[in-house]
């Protein structure tokens, strides 16, 4: 395991592409169990004294027109459970995930790829972006006690836009690639 503390988690190769290969990366595939069974095994690898800081890298639909770039948010939430129907039948669901040195923006994490309006609009309502994984990897990060940074690039506005993501990836890997280069520096 190469690299002084940092795992980069990302759900498919595409976002991760242009990582530099001084960075310890993780592929974890589409989806909330799978980013969360891959960083779970991840970081039963490390002692749990030295846990790396994990940096969860990939896309986002936007969830309001204004928005775009890059984004680090405050909190993640899993969206697409029914959390308030499981705790009024007594069973405690944790549902948001706080990130610490967020920039305030809340993402919304979902197995639904989000491409309709009427969807968009109900999360806007709650959040910023919306994504597949975070919610996951941020969770199995806070059950294991690795500190987790979620770092996002919008690729999309969650609506017709998001079937030409696949277009758009490289270009969001090319700036998720820069900011760990400059937020880490060379390595």
């Amino acid at each position: 395991m190469s690299g002084p503390g940092v795992l980069v988690v990302s759900a498919t190769a595409g976002e991760a592409a242009h990582v530099p290969d001084s960075f310890d990366v993780v592929v974890t595939g589409i989806g909330k169990v799978a980013a969360a069974v891959a960083v779970t095994h991840a970081l039963a690898r490390y002692p749990s004294e030295s846990m790396p800081l994990v940096v969860n890298i990939g896309t986002a639909g936007a969830l309001h027109a204004h928005h775009g770039g890059l984004y680090l948010p405050s909190a993640v939430l899993n969206h697409d459970i029914s959390s308030e129907v499981l705790r009024s039948l007594g069973h405690p669901v944790r549902d948001v995930v706080e990130i610490e040195g967020g920039d305030g923006s809340v993402l919304a994490t979902g197995d639904s790829f989000v491409s309709d309006v009427e969807v968009r609009d109900a999360l806007a309502a709650r959040a910023d972006l919306v994504d597949m994984e975070g919610f996951a990897v941020a969770f199995a990060c806070d059950r294991l006690g690795a500190r987790c940074r979620l770092v996002k690039h919008v690729s999309d506005h969650a609506d017709d836009s998001a079937m030409d993501w696949p277009a758009q990836v490289d270009a969001s890997a090319r700036v998720l690639a820069d900011w760990l280069t400059r937020t880490f520096g060379p390595r």
